[in-house]
């Protein structure tokens, strides 16, 4: 529609050149400003304002493009790579074309450019177009918050929205939302009426007085919010005490007093409020956790009904409670300051059931010194179909002497993404740390632990087991070239470490990996820690049960096969400087996209790939891993520089003994025995082998010898005795 539109144009251009003239500053959908715009911005811009007539001449500071009806403004189109500096999955930024209309509701997006693997590669684009669809038609004013669980829900009274996330995409979905929320937020402070920023204020840490609870709530320096059962009822469509919900989370004693929530707020940076409530350890304490800029509010509740939904989690963003300043939302976060079971009171006479500290971003542009509104918002089932809703809010400003104003020279920078998703995945950081712990200790002991072969073969499948299922399906920790293709971008356009911090679970097994290459090789990994070489144990077990036969590939065609990984390797890096993108498509020559992080949830081609690989394991022990795999090739070049060539080896091991060359289903055992440590994945069955005499070739023709020699040592005996 909108090439035909330009085609138009041109032919009245041609016709009436003094028309075209007058009417081109109201009526064209792109004026002689905004010539240097590219067909793709202007045809997004169109479609982000459908009733635009005029785009006006690009700004700067912010970089926007201006857009009129007419004489009239619509608002702005920018792009959000002008406006912030947020690395996505890949390591690059998420480029969206934003329009934000004069009122602070986003007219629309579009995604411009990105390098996502999951989205180009895995998924497909379609999940993250309707992720960002969900912005359309929101005010930067609404609370967002991330949870399908409760995805499409919102609550107008409260302004909070919970958008569907993207399964397998986390990392990619919050840095998509903190990019669009953080440019949409600066160009409406620097564009739009009602959402400028005054000079910020802070804490003054030489005004002090000593202060007791009780005179703190008669300043005013703590405030104490009553919310009466009838106000409640007001609000409500039923009484309070008809929910369920309220009986089982409030003493209904206590609602029969008529206060439904008794609750205490307190602005814990100003030393005359925060050190008179924690003391002055913890208040050091607390000065010490937070970061330049951010802001400790504490909110505590002395009942009946608790500001903290049943199931919220510690450092997480509260649903039930939230705060507002300007009309604007404030992100508040669990700052998990005390330990569950530590108990808080700041009188004899006072003793909370709730308390907990609640972190602010430097980024939010709160101002302590100016009123804020504390909200208590209410989601309460009448029954299992229908829930009914309510908000309230209580005000709350401190006196002007504690603060002081200061004059922002530099921009402050929120708390780091990856920080956020580390703290959230905390369980599985520990679990895998314990899992890689136990693999460490049985490569140390693997002596030791292989004398009793059926506990190292039980402790090898647990290991793999909880590779596939645990660090593989569930925190999608598959390694791939593809983090090689980052790695060495990143190295030439200067290295950033946050990029790679982005994903933990990775992080973590990534400098695992990077120091046990120099230990033991790349074995560690491939032959423990990789979901897909797990799958296809699985499937080389299997042809062992159902007999199998297994092909022998000839030694020629072997050392030639083993060469290819390597040569696909440079290859893709190759092609990686050249175009990351095509890179990425040529690294589906990787099944672990398809098999681990997709479940075979995909087009059917790749499918049929991943499993082509598999049913040719059945034949071949991990045929992927020793011929295609550039994973493989890469880590067994840095594990060359391996401190130990810890495997060990007999005298007679190659001669004349080959059991253990005829055993290594991976072929990695030389004709003399010495081992190919650029293949082996050290699965450690020769280790088995050796340190057993019920299996080592070598010690069942000593002992057979032994025994021999001790009957015929036992027949001279008896012979010398009957003589």
């Amino acid at each position: 529609m909108t090439l035909n539109f330009l085609a138009g144009r041109t032919i009245l251009r041609g016709l009436l050149p003094g028309l075209l003239l007058l009417l081109a500053s109201c009526i064209l959908p792109a004026s002689q400003a905004s010539a240097a715009l590219t067909p793709q911005i202007e045809a997004g811009i169109q479609s982000l304002f459908p009733k635009l007539t005029r785009i006006g001449e690009p700004e700067q500071n912010p970089a926007v493009i201006p857009v009129y009806q007419l004489n009239e403004l619509l608002g702005y189109a920018f792009e959000t790579n002008d406006l912030t500096n947020l690395a996505g999955f890949s390591g690059d930024r998420i480029n969206l074309l934003v329009g934000l209309d004069t009122k602070g509701t986003i007219s629309g997006l579009m995604v411009l450019n990105h390098h996502e693997p999951i989205f180009l590669h895995g998924l497909g684009e379609e999940p993250m177009h309707s992720f960002v669809s969900q912005y359309a038609g929101r005010k930067i004013s609404d609370r967002i918050i991330i949870d399908s669980r409760y995805g499409g829900t919102e609550d107008n009274q409260s302004g909070t929205v919970f958008f569907d996330g993207v399964t397998k995409a986390t990392v990619s979905v919050l840095v998509i939302n903190d990019t669009i929320l953080s440019a949409a937020l600066k160009v409406a402070r620097a564009k739009l009426e009602g959402f400028a920023q005054s000079a910020p204020a802070r804490a003054r840490a030489d005004h002090y007085q000593p202060l007791s609870w009780q005179e703190l709530l008669s300043l005013g320096l703590v405030k104490r919010w009553k919310l009466l059962v009838d106000d409640v009822n007001t609000e409500l469509p039923q009484p309070v005490e008809s929910y369920p919900q309220v009986m089982q989370e409030a003493n209904p004693e206590d609602l029969k007093a008529g206060v439904f929530a008794d609750i205490y707020s307190a602005y814990l940076n100003a030393p005359s409020i925060g050190r008179n409530i924690l003391g002055e350890d913890d208040y050091q304490r607390l000065l010490q956790t937070l970061r330049p800029g951010e802001h400790a509010i504490m909110v505590a509740s002395s009942g009946p009904f608790p500001f903290l939904e049943a199931d919220f989690r510690r450092g997480t963003v509260p649903q039930r409670i939230a705060l507002t300043q300007n009309g604007l939302p404030v992100d508040i976060r669990d700052l998990d300051f005390y330990d569950e079971t530590s108990a808080f009171s700041p009188d004899q006479n006072t003793a909370f059931t709730q308390a907990r500290i609640f972190r602010i971003k430097a980024q939010s542009g709160f101002d302590p010194s100016q009123p804020l509104e504390l909200r208590l918002n209410l989601e309460l089932a009448r029954n299992h179909l229908i829930r009914d809703n309510a908000s309230f809010g209580d005000s709350y400003q401190l006196p002007s002497e504690l603060f002081e104003t200061i004059e922002v020279t530099e921009t402050l920078s929120p708390e780091p993404l990856w920080v956020r998703l580390w703290k959230s995945r905390i369980a599985e950081i520990l679990l895998l740390s314990v899992a890689l712990v136990i693999v460490t200790l049985i490569f140390v002991f693997q002596h030791r632990i292989s004398h009793q072969s059926q506990l190292f073969h039980r402790l090898r499948w647990g290991v793999m087991l909880f590779t596939l299922f645990v660090l593989g399906i569930y925190s999608q920790g598959q390694l791939s070239v593809v983090n090689i293709f980052t790695l060495l971008l990143s190295l030439l356009d200067g290295f950033d470490i946050a990029v790679f911090l982005l994903d933990p679970i990775l992080f973590v097994l990534w400098t695992y990996i990077f120091v046990t290459l120099f230990l033991w090789g790349r074995g560690v990994f491939c032959g423990w820690l990789c979901p897909f070489g797990v799958m296809q144990e699985i499937t080389s077990k299997l042809a062992s049960l159902l007999k199998i036969k297994q092909v022998k590939v000839a030694p020629q065609v072997h050392r030639w096969l083993q060469k290819l990984k390597y040569l696909l390797l440079v290859i893709l890096v190759a092609v990686s400087f050249y175009s990351l993108s095509l890179a990425e498509r040529l690294a589906e020559l990787e099944p672990f996209k398809t098999s681990v992080t997709l479940l075979f949830v995909r087009s059917w081609p790749f499918v049929l790939y991943a499993l082509l690989l598999l049913a040719t394991s059945l034949f071949i022990h991990k045929f992927f891993c020793r011929y295609l795999c550039p994973l493989g090739a890469g880590l067994a070049i840095l594990g060359r520089f391996s401190l130990f060539k810890w495997l060990h080896r007999r005298k007679e091991c190659g001669s004349p003994c080959q059991l253990c060359k005829v055993r290594c289903e991976i072929d990695s055992i030389n004709r003399d025995g010495s081992i190919d440590y650029d293949e082996c994945v050290q699965c450690m069955e020769c280790i088995v082998i050796l340190n057993n005499g019920d299996q080592c070739a070598i010690e069942l023709s000593t002992q057979k010898k032994q025994r021999k020699a001790q009957a015929y040592n036992a027949t001279d005996a008896t012979l010398i005795a009957r003589g």
